[in-house]
């Protein structure tokens, strides 16, 4: 028990949970972009999948005055997020729950939309946790993902130090419109963003913020110097090279459930389950299983050509 303690205390997500920080591709102006795509604008309930340290959260909640709702795996990042909605004064609007994206604690056809921003790189059951996204999103809804990407082909050493230094292992593009298509998802949207090392560092700044994050370097040097494991972990975070960005994108998918209707309550009739309960339709269950045995048959391990996407959102 106690070499697992030490183990996962020295990983990339338990360490930014310690130090009270979280970040995801792109930054505001991708989280912009992807509530466009989700059509945030109607939304009354939206759900954030791995809402870290609740900085969209409460972003969402004061821009759009809507209800959010916020869950992460950690509990330590739930309380940085409610600390962050008493600072904001939007506890009446945000509520933050501890969750696992593969098997959520909430009702089906629940939200408006929900959203997931560089977390399920981090889930290797990438079709479940989509599911799952799916099956609480209400019909005519919106999903929206923000996640990194291979796009060109790294080195074997480049791939095996950024899993080292931060844990995931990062699809192919490809991957991800497969999975995506593979959603059962109508009217899915695909646009892909450059990411540029400079901006990432901004972006983060700008997206803690100058206060909280001063805070939260002095607890990371407190670490650094008290905590050899985070110690290594820091170190192996700062070695990864630039050149990585240079073969890596993040990709932004939209897409909306089924509409409910009478195929639906036939879907769920042949399965004995309440209209409701199952995630829009049997095509959903059928798409999604593709998209397991495509994990399944190893696409992730192998970098294929990369397609010609545009940047602008294609509707599919």
């Amino acid at each position: 028990m106690a070499t697992n303690k030490k183990a996962h205390m020295g990983s990339f997500l338990d360490v930014q949970a310690h130090v009270g920080v979280a970040k995801h591709v792109g930054g505001f102006e991708a989280t912009n972009e992807l509530l466009s795509l989700c059509h945030i604008e109607d939304a009354h309930q939206v759900l954030n999948v791995g809402c870290g340290i609740g900085v969209g959260p409460v972003y969402i909640a004061k821009k759009y005055n809507c209800r959010v709702v916020g869950v992460d795996i950690s509990e330590k990042m739930i309380e940085w997020s409610r600390r962050r909605a008493r600072e904001e004064r939007v506890e009446d609007k945000v509520e933050f729950r501890t969750a696992d994206v593969l098997d959520l604690p909430l009702q089906a056809d629940q939200f408006d939309v929900v959203i997931c921003e560089s977390v399920l790189i981090f889930v290797e059951d990438k079709p479940r946790a989509i599911r799952e996204c799916v099956r609480v999103t209400k019909p005519g809804g919106y999903v929206g993902l923000n996640e990194g990407c291979w796009t060109r082909q790294p080195s074997p050493e480049l791939v095996a130090q950024v899993k080292d230094a931060i844990g995931p292992f990062i699809p192919t593009i490809e991957t991800w419109q497969a999975l995506w298509e593979a959603s059962g998802l109508q009217d899915r949207a695909v646009k892909t963003c450059q990411v540029d090392a400079r901006q990432e560092i901004k972006d983060r700044m700008q997206w803690i913020g100058w206060r909280w994050l001063l805070r939260a370097w002095g607890r990371a040097l407190r670490l650094y110097i008290t905590n050899p494991t985070i110690r290594q972990s820091i170190k192996n975070m700062f070695d990864v090279p630039p050149e990585v960005y240079q073969c890596m994108e993040y990709g932004l998918f939209a897409g909306r459930k089924y509409e409910s209707g009478r195929r639906a309550q036939v879907a769920s009739a042949k399965l004995g389950q309440p209209p409701g309960e199952e995630m829009a339709s049997l095509d959903t269950r059928h798409h999604l299983r593709v998209g397991n045995r495509l994990l399944n048959n190893g696409i992730c391990s192998g970098i294929t050509p990369k397609q010609e996407l545009s940047n602008q959102a294609e509707r599919v």
